[in-house]
């Protein structure tokens, strides 16, 4: 696909994002992913997919939330009045995220995403550590190479179960309100931040399951792991081993890096596959573990 002529430098202007751009930003996201997806995909890999009704409304309703609670991390970048990128980034105390940048698809190359970058960069200047989850989009890895972040190669596994290859499950219920400050207290240990308002989204797409130890927690809706935190291996491997056999189908975990190799295990005993899928990027930590990260809420 060739890239379009952007105008002059001077005729692109980035503002922050306002809730009348969400919607043109989550098709702009959309259309920019499935591009990636279908120029990378590999043989092995699932059909690129668009984001079904309920995605849509899901990432709209995660964006307004961080014009929320972050007004000063989400930005756009337009020309002659028409979005043509954004950037979406929060703070969780000691810790800046990335949560989506994206450029339309036939504008990448021009300029529009280093400039989008350093504006959500500069949210989180001040704070010790920064995560993002990266495609293998090589313009995008430069950018976040350039800005100082450590790339770490993840896996993802999927596969239907094969429950007889999981070890029984204890100490594990449903979790509840009151589970949420020691599961902050947690992520704070894993990441330098809670979650925080992000469980409310968490919660209202996933089940999230808990040890009944306080030692660890995860979300999962029956099809795929959204995150999971633990203060050791066993807990962690306990809460995957849960998620796996209650799969609804299919079962999707993404973001595993090598500092996570538990999960690995855990997945192949239950017959699983493994492929390579994207970077964890980090900047003033170390991947953290057990932990697996969610794709926008890290």
């Amino acid at each position: 696909m060739g890239v379009r002529r952007l105008g002059r430098v001077e005729d692109l202007r980035i503002r922050p994002m306002d809730e009348t751009d969400v919607a043109v930003a989550e098709r702009i996201s959309d259309d920019a992913f499935f591009a990636l997806d279908t120029a990378t995909r590999s043989p092995s890999g699932p059909e690129p997919r668009r984001r079904s009704p309920q995605h849509r409304a899901t990432w709209e309703a995660r964006t307004r939330s961080f014009l929320d609670s972050d007004p000063g991390g989400s930005w756009v970048a337009e020309r002659d009045g028409e979005v043509i990128g954004l950037a979406t980034s929060f703070r969780r105390e000691a810790v800046w995220c990335l949560a989506t940048f994206a450029v339309r698809p036939g504008l990448q190359g021009a300029g529009v995403g280093v400039r989008l970058l350093q504006a959500a960069l500069s949210y989180g200047d001040h704070l010790p550590r920064g995560m993002l989850a990266a495609s293998v989009d090589p313009r995008a890895l430069r950018r976040y190479h350039l800005a100082g972040f450590t790339l770490h190669p993840q896996l993802t596994l999927r596969g239907t179960v094969d429950r007889s290859g999981l070890p029984a499950v204890s100490g594990v219920r449903d979790g509840r309100p009151e589970d949420l400050e020691w599961m902050d207290a947690l992520d704070r240990l894993r990441r330098g931040g809670p979650h925080g308002p992000d469980h409310h989204g968490l919660m209202a797409a996933a089940r999230v399951v808990v040890t009944t130890d306080r030692t660890g927690y995860a979300y999962t809706d029956g099809r795929a792991l959204a995150v999971l935190a633990a203060a050791d291996d066993g807990a962690a491997q306990r809460l995957l081993c849960e998620c796996l056999a209650s799969a609804d189908g299919p079962y999707e975990v993404q973001h595993v890096t090598s500092a996570n190799y538990w999960a690995v295990r855990t997945a192949m005993a239950a017959r699983m596959d493994m492929t390579a899928d994207g970077y964890l990027g980090l900047r003033g930590m170390t991947p953290p573990a057990p932990y697996i990260h969610h794709g926008s809420l890290l």
